[in-house]
């Protein structure tokens, strides 16, 4: 179980890590404020991943 967890969250860290140098190379276009979209949402992602592993150690870590 703990295995497939890890596998799980490394692959998904890939993938953060993979697409957050397209994120950071957002363009602006135009006149008017800067797209932050991209950044925000990898920021979310990492928050989320922070917080699920806080409930996993907090409440499913068996010691």
């Amino acid at each position: 179980m703990m295995k497939r967890l890890l596998e799980t969250g490394s692959m998904a860290l890939a993938v953060v890590l993979t697409v957050a140098p397209q994120v950071l190379a957002n363009e602006a276009h135009g006149e008017g404020p800067p797209d932050y979209s991209g950044i925000t949402g990898l920021y979310y992602v990492m928050i989320g991943g922070i917080l699920a592993y806080g409930v996993y150690d907090t409440f499913l870590k068996k010691s």
